[in-house]
């Protein structure tokens, strides 16, 4: 059905859900594109072939705007706007790339970076490292710091386990569970760096109101939540 709706070939993941309507027309990169309105620059940049880098969205969820990766140039706009909460509109000319784009966007992949098991970058497969190798970035300017490294896992779950140490708060497992599965389950505890996914009432999964669907795993960019099975002879952070 996704596949469909895209009218993209790989079934590539466009960043926010696609939109029908009265088509409208603009410029991303110097190439003409037409999107049904009430899409998202990034859905229409998606569908010129010019992949803007993300983690916090997905197309099936509404877009949300936390992750601040996917920023663009929006001619006669000021500052760098978020391409997957910016809507199209007739005329607009857009650029994805640029140096200030990628000194930015380096700049916040260094940020999360900075707290992510650095033994899980090399060789990674996640839709994070992903990004990494997109914006070219494998190393951080930042020493030694306060860190979520130490975090236990949570393995409570017999489908799926949780490692806090990979997670960069982006929303999109609370995002999953309450739109997707109606569950609820999910939500974001403590501010600023104390900031984390909870299960419940800040308890293991297990003991949660999780249903186990699986919803948040496969929405995951980073792997911090992901399948047991993945894992016969047992999980270990690298």
């Amino acid at each position: 059905m996704w596949s469909e709706l895209r009218d993209l070939t790989d079934a590539i993941d466009v960043g926010t859900p696609p939109r029908s309507g009265e088509m409208v027309s603009l410029t991303i990169d110097g190439q003409p594109v037409r999107v049904p309105r009430g899409s998202s620059v990034m859905l229409a940049a998606a569908k010129a072939g010019c992949g803007i880098p993300k983690l916090c969205a997905t197309d099936t969820l509404e877009p949300f705007g936390s992750c601040r990766l996917c920023l663009v140039e929006v001619e006669g706009m000021r500052g760098y706007p978020a391409s997957c909460t910016t809507l199209v509109a007739d005329g607009m000319t857009v650029r994805t790339q640029s140096e200030a784009l990628s000194r930015v966007r380096k700049g916040v992949l260094e940020l999360y970076l900075s707290d992510f098991p650095a033994g899980d970058v090399p060789d990674g497969w996640s839709e994070f490292h992903q990004a990494l190798q997109q914006c070219g970035v494998t190393s951080h300017p930042y020493g030694e710091g306060m860190g979520h490294q130490q975090a236990a896992v949570d393995e409570s779950n017999p489908y799926f386990l949780f490692d806090q140490a990979k997670c960069i708060v982006c929303n999109r497992c609370v995002r999953a569970c309450e739109e997707i599965q109606g569950t609820f389950a999910l939500t974001i505890s403590g501010r600023g760096f104390d900031s984390k996914v909870s299960p419940g009432q800040d308890q293991p999964f297990f003991e949660s109101d999780c249903v186990s669907c699986g919803a948040c795993v496969q929405t995951c960019p980073t792997q911090a939540l992901v399948e047991k099975s993945l894992f016969p002879e047992g999980y270990a952070r690298a």
